[in-house]
């Protein structure tokens, strides 16, 4: 009797737990919270993504990251460094 007593709250519990796990990735069709300018190092050429370039990649980040892409647009057009 005291099994079945104790096994029920464990099971209980097992199956909550997944509920209680925090949010990580992003949900399908969410806009991204930042857009950055990517200049490739061979050609100088500049891009905008959505997650900031790995360092020791072929791509390095220009400025800071920026909350819209119209902003990110907008500093593209701006950025001398970026080859037209």
């Amino acid at each position: 009797m005291k099994s079945t007593t104790l096994l029920a709250p464990v099971v209980v519990l097992a199956l909550a737990s997944p509920s209680f796990a925090a949010e990580t990735g992003k949900t399908v069709g969410q806009s991204p919270s930042s857009f950055y300018l990517a200049q490739d190092r061979a050609t100088m050429k500049c891009q905008i993504v959505e997650s900031q370039p790995a360092t020791g990649s072929n791509m390095k980040a220009v400025g800071a990251a920026y909350t819209t892409k119209a902003s990110a647009e907008a500093a593209l057009k701006a950025d001398k460094t970026c080859a037209k």
